[in-house]
């Protein structure tokens, strides 16, 4: 168990919504083993996102709990729960939520300079990510003056900075047109086979999703692998 670097245990989350009370996620279990890619698919309004926003420590479950790196993420406080996100996850969105007013190095750098890195340390080790994602020629290059592929591929460099034991993808390339989206698969899987962080992506992608190394399916709020009847 000690390879497990995200788990959550009988995860379940509740809204109320006028007089009634809707349970999107109902005792969701999951652990995600060091290096390993994981696909969670589910129509629209299935609770992808809200599992995720759970899992990255951005929302709280109405039970159940998460835990990286075996730290249950319930009983850290706000700044506590900020820096073991800081250090341990990374994030890449459908949209890139890229500072238009930044560079792509300095935008890739960005956890590193939240956590208060020494300056030149951070832009060294976002330019050698960049140059991962094949971005060494656009280092200085803002957000307007890149393609679609390029600033998602910067956002994947900025998840990536600070060598997380995790990251988690919502829809990475739901925004672009197929062959700018297969680039970012194969980028993925290419990165992959360099390093050990594990991936765990939302797609509506059924093709993306059976090239991972394991898939989920969301539906009535109960998580099932999709080998599972």
């Amino acid at each position: 168990m000690n390879n497990v670097v995200l788990e959550c245990v009988d995860l379940a989350r509740t809204y109320r919504e006028g007089g009634n009370t809707v349970e999107v996620l109902k005792g969701v279990n999951l652990q995600v083993p060091a290096g390993q890619t994981i696909a969670i698919t589910g129509t629209s309004g299935s609770g992808k996102t809200t599992l995720l926003n759970l899992l990255g420590g951005i929302d709280r479950p109405t039970s159940g709990h998460v835990s990286i790196l075996g730290q249950d993420l319930s009983v850290l406080g706000g700044s506590q729960l900020d820096l073991l996100r800081n250090q341990t996850l990374g994030f890449v969105y459908q949209f890139h939520h890229l500072l238009g007013e930044f560079t792509a190095q300095e935008n890739a750098a960005m956890p590193l300079i939240i956590g208060r890195r020494p300056y030149e340390e951070c832009m060294e080790r976002a330019s050698a990510i960049l140059a991962k994602v094949g971005l060494q020629d656009r280092l200085t290059h803002k957000p307007s003056a890149l393609s679609g592929g390029e600033r998602q591929r910067v956002a994947i460099a900025r998840a990536l900075v600070n060598n997380p034991a995790c990251v988690l993808m919502d829809e990475p390339t739901g925004n672009l047109d197929g062959q700018t989206a297969a680039g970012i698969h194969a980028l993925m899987h290419s990165l992959q086979e360099e390093i050990t962080t594990s991936f765990i992506v939302v797609t509506h992608d059924r093709a993306f999703a059976g090239q991972m190394d394991k898939a989920y399916q969301l539906d009535g709020g109960v998580l099932k692998a999709q080998d599972e009847s």
